[in-house]
């Protein structure tokens, strides 16, 4: 390049036409190459991932040059699937080469025809572990620059965040990933759910050598404890897996179960001082009477000074407590700013205050109050020194908890001879008290921590002991004088430790990190290692190196960096606990060695290396074990049984079909060479394959790998020994056969054939001649294509493809010679026979113990009313033509001989038609039939047959309505059949299956209440959810014509005697009935009339459900299509629900019980019918079922909302106008004291109950009835009946559930007293309905002083009362669950203790 004359840089000639040509000849050189590849054979390879080492196994595929070498094919696969080269192996996958199982040699230079690939086809290799140890991961690697790793620090970041390290921003972690061992060379620990907590703890206590070296030489005795619940022993092995383990990260769940801890406890996440306190608190109990039982206090314990002097006389009195760690605040009670660093907390913490004014102290020596200093002086540091820094405080403004964020540093050194003070001690007016340590020991707490909302806490926290004694929980003694002797003790103790320069200097080794804010986070720790200086964060699963600089980040303040909730809480992650080690040459320990490990730990080390090896052996065929269905039909029960087949990858199919015959217990029932294994499509039932030839060919080849599910499912398939295996093809659909014969009106068991869809329906025809031997020529084929849709195939020349036919097919053939092949096929006999398969069900039908016969009665009402139908004939009809009538007639005949009987008895006892009108009989009153038209000797005996079923047993019939409701006593809701609130088939799209119909028997008129009330209800009818004719409760068996609903359509019915199986209802009366599903109700009960033995509107119909629970099927114009095969029935006696009619539950309601609900009965109201009228029908009924004898104004019905009392129902209120009535109902009856005082819908009713804090206790429950919702007329009302000055009322709504159940002990200052409102029905009462709870008290009324014994007492009464009555008790403003240690392995049930 050259300037121009323009100064202008422009190009030589002759050097654009160089670089012109150079590039020319590379493109030269390139598309020779292209071109000679082209020319080159080239090797297809198929490598599928077979390690755990990703969540997903990759198959990748290489289109190779078959002069590739070996070497370059691994480094290939090495970059397509992210793992360093020389980590894994490659072998022959099954598809080729299966004798050569040797991996390639990853060095190679062989190409690939020479390493005996094969050009042109697929070659199958398998990616492996090499030498047991999974691929390592490109990202994991060592040669991946350290700084990544370096600069991370804090919880686990979201995908993409900028701190992510590799290991958590890849797609491939899982929690396979935990299987390799970090590059750190420390194992990590998984987090169960919130135990970041206790994984930091456990990985500081593993990096203190002088702790582990001393739980090392601790020896677990088996015979003296059980391994599971010793915590010591638990985190021995903890230690040892740490130290020994191949993986990334080990489970704790075996140290939380010898804590005592369920997996509930994982889920509560705690505060870590907290865990080190109790944790050591356990430790303790366990080693007493051992070499270690001081190893706590001589690790962690230091000793302080609590003194109070006197600034006139001097005269000092003082103690001693004990530490285990110090807290410093963060910032000072009342003041906006924060200390800057842990060296000034320090002096502010021993910092004295001085009291004057009304704080003075009485000075024993002057015997007057005077002024004074108190603080704290330290006297001995421990080795371990632990700081907390009290980050969580309570904002007394919002009264929240908050976390303080505020910065605050600590030196890598600290110097903490700075900080004793022996100047005082000096004096020879200073006294001293005894040592407490041990009764003091824990956390010091000085009076300028007063603002920490721990100290406010009422949880007892701590460890449990089953066996634990008061001398065990000591209170703190008072400031006590002794003499001077004993001060020069605890000096000569302080200047041994002042004795040597730097015998205080600290070093910092541990810091746990927080991060997130007081409703929740997230804690790791960071560590020094004293083997390398190296800094490591510990953070849970994930270890990883860090520098100076990230701990320099947990000070806290702005300039950290953005911690786990990132936006929501800035700059949130900051230490909270440090723990420094006293630097002493003589004391610092180095971790054991091997060879110095105890001979117990040896052992130890040797089992845990010997189980890893096995769980690492189990996974590795676990990996390799095929997980598919297996079904197969047994070949005598006839019966699909279903189980999983787990079969290793290697395993032949021979060996497979040997598995599967013994794990469906077939050895006694065929042989082993009847059976094979098939392909199966379960959801289709659809035979896919069969696999002749194929005996020697291992199970993952035959299954296409191992994988974690499968398309398809295994048939194990059997054969009589006198029979041959069918060959399934794939690509054929499969036809189950079903024969019909017209004449005998059967349809044969199906017989299956196999047939492709291109076939012709001619060519089919010829196939299914040959399976089921019946001539082609006049043969007729039905179709099957979805539920009840049947399509005969008429044209021959069309395919089944083109016919609808799939996978799996049902046709039904016909072939005989007669004249329905002339009729359309929907008028045919065949599709009525057809459609009558297709829609009937069999149900089992318990019967009543005791059925009165009725049978000649229902004889007697046909012939008056000149029906000239024969009983017989009628019966074989509803049975059908294969209807077995012996048996039947067994039946009948029975019912008859008891009801001749029965009469016979009645009429000599003298008995008559009028007792049918009793009163007393509830459940038959004003039943009418409209058979009494037809003559006046069915009228007669139907009343003979009333009065039969009302006096016969009266006792047994009334047990037996009382235990249709002790049924379903425990459910709210009524005994209503839930399922047949929606039908897929309706009545309107029913066929008729015969010509002629059956004569039904007819049954009942549908009046259950007066005349006057029947037109009431009609007049004012609305066509509401809960009050329209098709949603009502019940439905009336005739329609609107009058005529019988089971006579407007001919359905299939058919029933024999039954005999249950063993504990099924043996010796009860059962029928199998097989009946058509789209039948009514209410026909159904007709059918069923003859073997109960009552007419259909006596009895009542149950459905029994698998768990045994029966309701009640009420809606008489619905059909029976939610029903299914081998459905159970059961058929209790009583009177059923008509039209319009609803079964209620009826429960007492009792304010001032411990249970104020108590089920009565159950009851029938109706529609039209007022409160009134409904109170008369129940007093008779609670006198003789409840022995409560009423007057009609004495009580009162009211609505009931799960426990709540509601509405209260006016007398003149009528159902289904004024009160919405349903299905689901349930009323409250009130007994009351005096006169109804609720007389209008605008009154209301509130219960009131007096808080009398002076006495601790709540007084019974008054009701008020106010006129308006004005809270003055409360405040009047409650003023006037407790004698409370109106101007010192004060009161609050009660919460929950009926009856609003609190504590005393949280009463008065849990609820909100005295709203600022004027209305009860705005916020926060709300008060709109009867039934609320109001709370009062009198303002002026001091609570009662209670000493500790006197509320520990009140907390357990309290605690047992509101247990049983179901509401949850606290006494704590904290909410979270108390941190517990339980040295019995086991949670101590003492209610006191929860």
């Amino acid at each position: 390049m050259v300037p121009g004359e323009e100064n202008q840089l422009v190009p030589k000639e002759d050097v654009f036409w160089r670089c012109r040509q150079n590039i020319f000849d590379e493109m030269k050189k390139k598309f020779l190459q292209i071109e000679n590849a082209a020319e080159e054979p080239r090797v297809l390879c198929i490598i599928q991932d077979t390690t755990n080492s990703k969540t997903v196994n990759e198959r990748i595929t290489l289109n190779l040059p078959a002069s590739t070498p070996v070497r370059k094919l691994f480094e290939d696969v090495a970059n397509k699937v992210g793992y360093i080269n020389g980590t894994f192996d490659l072998t022959w996958g099954n598809g080729v080469n299966t004798a050569d199982t040797a991996p390639l040699d990853h060095t190679s230079d062989k190409s690939l025809l020479d390493a005996n690939f094969e050009a042109g086809k697929k070659n199958f290799l398998h990616l492996t572990d090499k030498d047991g140890e999974q691929p390592q991961m490109l990202e994991d690697s060592s040669n991946v620059d350290d700084s990544v790793h370096d600069r991370f620090i804090g919880p686990l970041p979201r995908e993409g965040s900028v701190a992510s390290t590799s290991d958590y921003a890849s797609q491939s972690y899982s929690y396979s990933s935990i299987l390799n061992k970090s590059e750190t060379g420390y194992v990590g620990l998984v987090n169960q759910a919130m135990t970041c907590y206790l994984n930091s703890l456990l990985q500081t206590l593993f990096m203190t050598p002088e702790f582990r070296n001393a739980l090392y030489k601790w020896e677990f005795e088996e015979s003296e404890e059980d391994p599971v619940t010793s915590i010591p022993y638990q985190l021995q092995r903890l230690f040892v897996l740490l130290q020994t383990s191949k993986k990334r990260a080990i489970e704790t769940t075996d140290v939380t179960r010898s804590f005592g801890w369920d997996s509930s406890e994982a889920w509560q996440q705690h505060d870590v001082q907290e865990l080190c306190r109790v944790m050591f608190d356990a430790l303790e109990q366990k080693w007493k009477q051992t070499e270690q039982a001081d190893l706590i206090n001589e690790l962690y314990q230091g000793k302080l000074k609590d003194y109070v002097r006197c600034l006139e006389c001097g005269y000092e009195g003082w103690r001693i407590d004990t530490y285990l760690d110090i807290p410093l605040v963060i910032r000072p009670y009342g003041s906006s700013q924060a200390f800057a660093s842990v060296e000034e907390a320090l002096h502010a913490f021993i910092q004295p205050e001085i009291l004057d004014g009304p704080n003075q102290y009485f000075c024993e020596r002057c015997k007057k109050k005077c002024d004074a200093r108190k603080g704290l002086r330290f006297l001995h540091f421990p080795y371990l020194l632990t700081l907390q820094l009290k980050r969580f405080d309570f904002d007394y403004t919002t009264m929240h908890r908050i976390k303080l964020n505020d910065r605050m540093s600590f030196p890598e050194e600290l110097d903490m001879s700075t900080f004793i003070d022996i100047e005082d001690e000096k004096s020879p007016q200073t006294e001293s008290c005894t040592d407490s340590g041990a009764e003091n020991e824990g956390s010091c707490h000085s009076d300028q921590m007063s603002n920490d909302f721990s100290t406010d806490d009422a949880v007892d926290e701590g460890i449990c002991l089953e066996s634990s004694t008061g001398s065990e929980k000591i209170s703190k003694p008072g400031l006590e004088k002794v003499e001077m002797a004993e001060a020069d003790q605890r000096k000569d103790s302080i200047q041994f430790q002042l004795g040597e320069p730097n015998s205080l200097m600290y070093e910092l080794f541990s810091v746990m990190v927080h991060s997130g804010s007081a409703a929740g986070g997230h804690y790791y720790a960071c560590i020094k290692s004293f083997s390398d200086d190296q800094w490591y964060s510990f953070n849970d699963q994930h270890v990883s190196r860090i520098t100076q600089e990230d701990i320099k980040k947990t000070h806290g303040g702005s300039s950290g960096s953005r911690g786990y909730y990132s936006s929501a809480f800035a700059s949130s992650t900051n230490a909270y606990m440090l723990i420094y080690r006293l630097k002493d040459p003589a004391r610092n320990a180095k971790f054991l060695e091997v060879d110095e490990y105890p001979e117990h730990i040896k052992n130890l080390v040797q089992k845990e290396r010997e189980l890893e090896e096995q769980e690492k052996r189990q996974r590795e065929i676990e990996r390799n074990t095929c997980k598919i269905k297996l079904f197969c039909l047994h070949p005598v029960k006839q019966v699909m049984m279903e189980n999983k087949l787990e079969v290793h990858k290697d395993k032949t199919l021979k060996e497979a079909v040997e598995m599967a015959y013994k794990m469906m217990d077939l050895e006694d029932v065929i042989p082993l060479d009847c059976c094979r294994l098939v392909k199966y499509d379960e959801f289709h039932d659809y035979l896919e394959r069969s696999y002749e030839g194929e005996e020697d060919t291992p199970m993952g080849l035959l299954l296409g790998g191992v994988k974690s599910t499968y398309m398809f499912d295994l048939l194990l398939e059997t054969r009589k020994p006198d029979q041959i295996f069918q060959s399934y093809k794939p690509g054929e659909v499969m036809v189950k056969v079903h024969v019909v014969d017209l004449k005998a009106e059967t349809v044969a068991a199906p017989v299956t054939v196999r047939a492709y869809l291109n076939q012709t329906v001619a060519e089919f025809k010829q196939l299914i001649s040959k399976a089921t031997h019946l001539p082609a020529d006049s043969m007729r084929i039905v179709l099957e294509r979805c539920y009840n849709d049947l399509r005969l195939l008429s044209m021959p020349s069309k395919t089944l493809k083109a016919e609808g036919f799939f996978r799996s097919n049902k046709v039904f053939v016909e072939s005989s010679e007669t004249v329905d092949h002339q009729a359309t096929f929907t008028d045919s006999h065949l599709w009525k026979l057809l459609d009558r398969h297709a829609n009937t069900i069999r149900l089992f039908v318990l019967l009543p113990e005791q059925s009165p016969g009725s049978y000649s009665k229902r004889t007697a009402y046909q012939k008056a009313g000149g029906d000239s139908g024969n009983v017989d004939d009628d019966c074989e009809r509803v049975k059908g033509p294969a209807g077995n009538l012996k048996s039947v007639d067994a039946i009948l005949e029975e019912s008859t001989e008891k009801l001749k009987s029965l009469s016979l008895q009645q009429q000599q006892d003298g008995d008559n038609g009028d007792s049918s009108k009793s009163t007393e009989t509830s459940d038959f009153e004003n039943i009418e039939s409209p058979l009494n038209e037809r003559g006046s000797s069915t009228s007669v005996d139907n009343r003979e047959l009333e009065q039969h079923i009302q006096t016969s047993d009266p006792e047994n019939f009334q047990s037996e309505e009382r235990s249709d409701s002790d049924v379903n006593n425990d459910r709210s809701t009524s005994s209503v059949d839930s399922d047949i609130l929606s039908s897929s088939h309706s009545s309107d799209t029913l066929c008729n299956a015969d010509s002629t119909q059956i004569p039904l028997a007819n049954g009942l008129d549908s009046h259950s209440i007066t005349s006057s009330r029947r037109t009431k209800a009609n007049e004012g009818k609305k066509e509401t959810w809960d009050t329209a004719e098709e949603d009502s409760g019940t439905d009336s068996e005739y329609d609107e014509s009058g005529k019988s609903r089971g006579e407007m359509q001919y359905m299939y019915f058919k029933a024999d005697p039954y005999t249950a199986d063993e504990g099924s209802g043996e010796g009860h009366k059962w029928l199998m009935v097989h009946v058509d599903k789209r039948i009514t109700l209410a026909a159904f009960k007709q059918h069923l009339e003859p073997f109960v033995g009552v007419l259909s509107s006596h009895f009542k119909v149950f459905r029994v459900y698998t768990s045994n629970q029966e309701f009640e099927t009420v809606r008489l114009n619905e059909t029976l299509s939610s029903f299914s095969d081998d459905n159970k029935i059961t058929i209790r006696l009583g009177r059923a629900l008509k039209k319009g009619e609803y079964r209620v539950k009826v429960c007492q309601l009792l304010v001032n019980e411990q249970e104020p609900c108590k089920f009565l009965l159950d009851a029938v109201f109706a529609k039209g019918m007022t409160v009134r009228q409904s109170k008369e029908e129940l007093i008779p009924q609670l006198r003789e079922q409840c022995g409560l004898d009423l007057s009609i104004d004495r009580f009162r019905l009211r609505k009931k909302t799960w426990k709540n009392p509601g509405t209260v129902f006016l007398d003149y209120h009528i159902y289904e106008e004024d009160i919405n009535i349903s299905s689901n109902w349930e009323v409250f009856l009130e007994v009351l004291d005096g006169v109804e005082k609720m007389k209008s819908m605008s009154q209301l009713a509130i219960l009131t109950r007096r808080w009398r804090p002076s006495e601790m206790k709540l007084d019974p429950f008054q009701e008020l009835v106010l006129e308006s919702n004005s809270v003055d007329e409360l405040r009047e009302k409650l003023s006037e009946i407790s004698g409370i000055p109106l101007e010192d009322i004060e009161f609050a709504k009660g919460r929950g559930t009926f009856p609003c159940d609190i504590s005393v002990l949280d009463i008065h200052q849990d609820l909100d007293w005295n709203p600022k409102v004027s209305t009860l029905n705005v916020w926060p009462l709300y008060i709109c309905d009867d039934g609320a709870v109001i709370f009062y008290r009198d303002k002026t009324e001091e609570v009662m002083e209670l000493t500790d014994e006197q509320r520990n007492e009140l907390m357990k009464k309290e605690s047992s009362r509101l247990q049983k009555t179901g509401h949850r008790v606290t006494y704590s403003p904290r909410k979270e669950k108390a941190l517990k240690i339980y040295l019995d392995g086991a949670p101590n049930k003492d209610v006191a203790q929860d």
